[in-house]
């Protein structure tokens, strides 16, 4: 160092390297991609401002010591973010990184322990889904596409009480009772089937859309206390208002004629719809969900004398 740089305050890159402990050539490289500035000496050598570059030098690698990235700690040192919302940034991004890992070992353990005669169907049905959120996303699409009648508000509603999401840390039989639920999901004339069972007819010969989902909505709730107090599917007031909104919704009143129609109609008793329902229960727990209630208007309609009409 000469007295002129020694009295400027400039330091050369190897004696910032021996202050700092960092090597010269990640210095060299900080200063190609823009994080840290130099200026040169007459002699055409780096020279470093002594005081700030070493700072600045620590705090790159104090964040690169929490992971943080280059482009983060860029956006850091030209003002654009502060360390806080980097680290909160970097921090979310390892939260779906966890996430994702933890869905893979699940997945991985699940096909350890499934038997041999089970081991090939189950890497096919796991391997279809890549993880937890596309498996989220995929489920809500599936029902925003049969739910899009009505307003945007109520499906969000909808979708919170009987999707699940997926769990944070899920066990073997959660990611693979996810898997099954997805695949469901996106079986062939499964969107149809379900769409049968929630509006009776096709969508476009229903008058109200939203008027029968809200009708529907308060229905559920009475039935609902029913199905969690234990009560058979019976006749009575329940029935008849869920055969009443469905009559109203298609331009029709109830009559014997028209409860069979429901009946002969009906996808209800479809496999696929009681496995999907089942699913969901085993993922949800002790929550409620529309599907045994849909079940109990059936099964109430299907026990009903076939003369019973309002």
């Amino acid at each position: 160092m000469t007295d002129d740089t020694r009295s400027s305050g400039l330091v050369s890159i190897g004696e910032l390297a021996r202050s700092t402990g960092i090597a010269v050539r990640t210095i060299r490289f900080y200063c190609d991609e823009g994080i840290l500035e130099s200026q040169r000496s007459a002699g055409g050598h780096r020279m470093f401002d002594a005081g700030g570059a070493t700072e600045r030098l620590l705090l790159v690698r104090r964040m690169r010591a929490l992971g943080l990235g280059l482009n983060a700690i860029t956006e850091v040192l030209h003002g654009e973010r502060s360390v806080a919302e980097a680290a909160d940034a970097e921090s979310a991004r390892l939260d779906i990184e966890f996430r994702s890992m933890a869905w893979r070992r699940a997945a991985l353990r699940a096909v350890g322990a499934a038997t041999p005669a089970q081991r090939a169907a189950r890497l096919a049905l796991l391997a279809d889904v890549e993880n937890g959120e596309t498996a989220y996303d995929c489920l809500v699409q599936f029902w925003r596409h049969i739910l899009s009648p009505i307003s945007g508000r109520d499906v969000s509603a909808w979708l919170c009480g009987n999707v699940p999401e997926p769990p944070a840390d899920p066990t073997v039989d959660q990611v693979v009772a996810y898997a099954e639920l997805t695949a469901l999901a996106t079986t062939p004339g499964m969107t149809t089937t379900v769409r049968q069972q929630l509006w009776r007819t096709q969508p476009h010969l229903v008058g109200d859309p939203q008027d029968l989902f809200d009708r529907m909505s308060d229905l559920m709730t009475d039935v609902a206390a029913l199905v969690s107090g234990g009560i058979e599917p019976r006749s009575g007031s329940e029935l008849d208002r869920f055969v009443d909104a469905h009559a109203r919704a298609q331009g029709e009143r109830d009559t014997p004629d028209f409860r069979q129609r429901l009946l002969t109609d009906a996808t209800d008793s479809d496999p696929r719809i009681h496995r999907y329902w089942s699913l969901t229960e085993q993922l949800l727990g002790t929550r409620l969900i529309v599907g045994p209630v849909h079940n109990w208007l059936y099964e109430a309609l299907a026990r009903a004398e076939p003369t019973t009409a309002r």
